[in-house]
């Protein structure tokens, strides 16, 4: 009779640890994120409008394994600067994270094109990939007193494992060397970027904090219940993560605000499933007067 009281309270207890951790996987955050600095506008970290109650994350755009010559070449994982160092320097950087606490500032690795040519994932081998990225990008973390990075590679000239052992590896060496506190993916729907990404998640994703997946690159025209099923769909891709929602300022491609984008968001909220929000870019947003990262901002509030 004892072990049969015993074994019911085992149930009971592991219900509820199952249900708690389900209530954490899928709770609200208030996390707003935006990308800066890679077409270079002359945009500041000042000019963006920053909730308080929110957590703001900035993301310079982009560091890249390529030299920074007129005909870029790739580097085996030695980074540069390929953003708008002039108006986002260190001494901006300090400036923002002084004047606002809830902001942190991360770097992008990667991006769709260096010049004039796509920027490819192209390393030499894992081991000095990974020797490399983790040298020149500790170096650059820290003249910017930055906090974190993200993935946002989108062309390949290696396989899957490779990216995933690349990538989970330097992302191990930069957090357990406490030189980052944050990590995330940018992955969107294409069926080689995806390949690359499920690799990544799927051997290394207790590491990754978070998805910023480009829901924008879907067509013009997504109605909300076509981006609530791809949402649906990310968040069963990378089972366990935190997707956050995106948008692009100039609303050429995705859900656009006319059509419903903030109808989803509150739909997501509702659900306690609004992990955060996210906006390509900064530089185009600038034109419009921020509009619509102030309205981000108060949905996550």
């Amino acid at each position: 009779m004892e072990f049969h009281r015993l074994l019911f309270t085992f149930f009971i207890f592991q219900a509820l640890i199952i249900s708690q951790i389900s209530i954490l996987c899928t709770a609200n955050s208030k996390l707003f994120r935006e990308y800066i600095g890679a077409e270079f506008k002359a945009v500041k970290f000042s000019d963006v409008p920053i909730n308080r109650n929110v957590d703001f994350h900035f993301i310079l755009s982009f560091a890249i394994d390529y030299d920074t010559s007129t005909s870029p070449s790739p580097t085996n994982g030695k980074f540069n600067v390929f953003w708008d160092s002039t108006n986002l320097s260190p001494s901006h950087v300090s400036s923002i994270k002084s004047k606002h606490p809830n902001v942190k500032v991360a770097i992008s690795l990667g991006g769709y094109t260096v010049g004039s040519q796509f920027a490819y994932f192209k390393p030499s081998s894992v081991r000095s990939w990974v020797s490399n990225a983790v040298t020149s990008l500790t170096s650059i973390i820290k003249k910017y007193n930055l906090d974190g990075i993200d993935i946002d590679y989108e062309h390949f000239q290696a396989d899957p494992q490779t990216f995933a052992e690349s990538i989970g590896l330097l992302i191990k060496a930069l957090k357990r060397n406490k030189v980052i506190s944050f990590a995330s993916i940018a992955p969107y729907a294409d069926n080689e970027v995806q390949r690359q990404y499920l690799a990544l998640w799927n051997k290394y994703g207790d590491i990754i904090d978070y998805a910023n997946f480009q829901f924008y690159a879907y067509d013009k025209g997504t109605t909300i219940p076509q981006f609530l099923s791809y949402f649906n769909n990310q968040i069963s891709n990378y089972n366990g993560g935190k997707v956050l929602v995106s948008f692009q300022s100039d609303v050429r491609r995705g859900l656009t605000p006319e059509d419903g984008f903030f109808d989803a968001c509150n739909m997501l909220k509702s659900q306690q499933r609004l992990h955060g929000i996210f906006v390509w870019s900064a530089d185009d947003s600038k034109a419009d007067g921020f509009i619509y990262e102030k309205q981000f901002q108060e949905i996550l509030d």
